[in-house]
């Protein structure tokens, strides 16, 4: 087999070619540029592209398949190439659903918990030595790529998202995986760009349960009210079990489960991680698990790159960082850090850095999201709407979209750095969110200067 790769350095595409690479299949690709940590990464396994760019002559009849990612655009002169020779064109989602076709097909669905909850099955079930194939949206500890299949694995996790697959095929990734056992977290709205109403958005969910196969399953959080309506109208061949927040104390910064009068301490923390939690022991279940092995198994869970992430310490400071962008991880996140250390005062910063954040018709989705923080802090940069192509917006828009008196927003790294530097860090915490990095704010640097500093 012969696979390449049009716009190999994305996040999800490099990992795809890693993991066909260490399947033993022959891998090329091409893109204009790619950046760390894809570019170490394929150099690494021998598949960084020679030189940057497209090359329609790569497009031969000696190649089996073509992968086409997000970052091609529709005109990109290999995928043309490609067409015209009838070479075979897969989006990044409809190969996986190739390679695992013939598995049982586990898909975690949902605006929020996705990838934390297909990475809390992934824990679980390689403790318990099930060595399911897999595709989830994050680094995680003790696993070398993201994506791994293999010709011997029954079982295949993938992580959902709504996001559209490629240029020429603007479906939903999840809409492709037709899924055996499904898991639907919540919904917020998001990707304003490609979903611009809220119905539309909903509808997106309602068709990916559609989409479930003959007597298949789905584990979905009841207490999302979108969610049990949708769940609760799917076809009646489907077998459906609801879930919630599941029982736990804190108790000196520690959190513990209890199930069945069992203590199961864990090492997440927040009400969303105890939501995460119950959802992925029913889909566990499903797939044969007991509930004491999945206990015991999610009890040394450490979590996900960039969730909830602790990334520097002392006896007095905490300093988090988190991807949190969207309104409603944005409020759990910082919910969570406050509950888990209600004794310390809380300093949360959040960056408008995605298209929907950073749309004046999207921003009143954030009222009351930072509410739980005792120093919320905004940042955004003017020159990201223009790159995105967005009208402007003031800071008092921003302030009158939060509706929260004590919000304080920044629209310089320099003077967000110089702010946070002059707190009294004595018994406070700061919990960074942001899908981008508050335009070159080094965490690590101001980390090291906030702990020396108290």
């Amino acid at each position: 087999m012969n696979i390449h790769f049009i716009a190999i350095g994305g996040a999800a595409m490099h990992n795809l070619a890693i993991a066909l690479h260490l399947k033993g299949i022959s891998v090329s690709g091409s893109d204009d540029e790619i950046f760390e940590p894809s570019k170490s990464r394929l150099e690494k396994y021998g598949l960084l592209p020679e030189k940057f760019g497209w090359f329609p002559e790569k497009m031969t009849a000696n190649i089996d398949a073509v992968i086409l990612g997000m970052h091609a655009r529709d005109d990109n002169p290999e995928l043309l190439q490609a067409k015209k020779l009838a070479l075979p064109i897969f989006s990044y989602p409809e190969y996986l659903y190739e390679q695992s076709k013939d598995k049982i097909r586990v898909v975690i669905g949902g605006s929020h918990g996705k990838t934390t909850i297909t990475a809390m099955v992934l824990h679980v079930l390689q403790l318990l030595g099930y060595e399911p194939d897999y595709m989830v949206g994050s680094k995680l500890d003790g696993f070398e790529v993201m994506v791994k299949l293999s010709n011997n694995a029954k079982i295949m996790i993938l992580e959902g998202d709504e996001y559209l697959s490629s240029p020429i095929d603007l479906r939903p990734k999840f809409h492709l995986y037709k899924p055996n056992i499904a898991l639907l977290s919540g919904i917020a709205w998001d990707h304003m760009n490609v979903f611009p109403t809220f119905e539309n958005y909903i509808q997106q969910f309602a068709t990916f349960i559609d989409l479930i196969e003959k007597n298949g399953s789905l584990v979905y959080f009841s207490e999302d009210e979108n969610v049990r309506m949708i769940a609760e109208n799917s076809r009646e061949d489907i077998k459906i079990f609801p879930y919630h927040e599941i029982d736990s104390y804190i108790l000196n910064g520690q959190t513990t489960l209890v199930f069945e009068a069992k203590r199961y301490p864990i090492q997440v923390f927040g009400k969303h991680n105890l939501q995460n939690i119950n959802g992925a022991r029913y889909v566990c279940e499903a797939l044969g698990v007991k509930p004491v092995d999945f206990f015991e198994a999610i009890s040394t869970f450490a979590g996900t790159s960039n969730r909830l992430e602790l990334i520097a310490k002392n006896a007095k400071t905490l300093i988090f960082k988190d991807f949190a962008h969207s309104p409603s991880k944005l409020k759990a996140t910082t919910l969570a850090v406050k509950n888990q250390f209600e004794s310390s005062k809380l300093v949360a910063c959040m960056e408008l850095h995605t298209f929907s954040s950073l749309n004046k018709a999207f921003l009143n989705q954030y009222v009351g999201t930072m509410d739980s923080a005792d120093f919320p802090i905004v940042y955004f940069n003017p020159k990201t709407l223009v790159h995105k192509k967005l009208p402007a917006i003031s800071v008092e828009e921003v302030k009158q979209a939060f509706a929260n008196e004590k919000l304080f927003v920044f629209t310089e790294t320099e003077k967000l750095e110089s702010f946070l530097l002059e707190q009294n860090w004595a018994n406070m915490n700061l919990l960074l969110m942001s899908s981008g990095n508050f335009g070159g704010l080094e965490y690590k640097s101001l980390a090291e200067k906030i702990l020396v500093e108290c």
